[in-house]
């Protein structure tokens, strides 16, 4: 199987702050790779050095066998991979649809003057970037909300909005981070189906940053967990889950919140 992602002994610093320590992990192609562990572990950290949104301190990252350390951001998204946030960002006075089409756009086929002359060529390539840019809100189940303003969707289509603009990219690396946060037992439960289908039918190696187990477990096909910046436990998430250790880090946590 493919190597997809390596990163060997990774550390990230703020300041005298060890934010990641000494990290290691791998995904392979076609994958679906949880990342858990309470709040505060580095989870999202970890994602920003995929991302390039931030430089760390010592170790090694590897996409597809190229380093990913010292690109920036639009790069490593041309280089095939994608992401949401745990915040949502979305420009919320713009249509559902434009919000899809500014990643197609990304990557123009034509130049200045056709674009500002309204050559055929020009407006046949916005009609299939329009066409395109449908397709990912069909494929979300959202497609019916095109012409609203994003912002004025409810949190859970806005998080199904943030999906497809991330698979506009046209990733080969998908990285979730907690995209059913907010969002009641129902939602849930369709979303896992939304990226089952979405994982077999776009082939796509996803990357998980989720705090629902219900949403982890059916998804996963591999844990690792995260306690203050370290690794703690890496396997199937059966066994990790039931782990003393994770169970006491993070499980354990939660339940106290209850």
């Amino acid at each position: 199987m493919k190597r997809i992602l390596d990163v060997s002994a990774l550390t990230i610093r703020f300041g005298g702050l060890t934010a990641i320590d000494n990290f290691s992990m791998h995904i392979d192609e076609g994958e679906f790779v949880g990342i858990i562990g309470p709040n505060g572990a580095g989870k999202t950290t970890f994602f920003n050095s995929l991302t390039g949104n931030v430089t760390p301190a010592s170790g090694s990252v590897n996409y597809c066998g190229t380093s990913l350390i010292g690109k920036i951001p639009s790069r490593i998204s041309q280089m095939g991979i994608s992401r949401t946030f745990q915040n949502i960002r979305i420009f919320p006075k713009m249509t559902v649809l434009e919000n899809v089409c500014i990643p197609l756009h990304s990557k123009p086929t034509y130049g200045l003057f056709p674009a500002v002359l309204g050559l055929k060529s020009a407006k046949a390539e916005d009609e299939r970037i329009r066409d395109e840019a449908l397709s990912y809100l069909e494929r979300l189940g959202i497609g019916e909300y095109r012409d609203y303003e994003a912002g004025t969707l409810p949190y859970g289509l806005q998080r199904r909005l943030e999906i497809a603009r991330a698979l506009a990219a046209h990733p080969t690396l998908l990285l979730l981070d907690e995209p059913a946060a907010g969002m009641n037992n129902d939602e849930c439960r369709e979303l896992v189906e939304l990226l089952k289908k979405i994982h077999r039918e776009c082939k796509l190696t996803v990357m998980l940053i989720e705090h629902h187990m219900d949403v982890i477990q059916p998804l996963c096909d591999r844990l690792y967990v995260l306690n203050l910046g370290a690794l703690l436990r890496e396997g199937k998430p059966g066994e990790v889950l039931s782990d003393p250790e994770v169970v006491r880090a993070y499980l354990g946590e939660r339940r106290k919140r209850k």
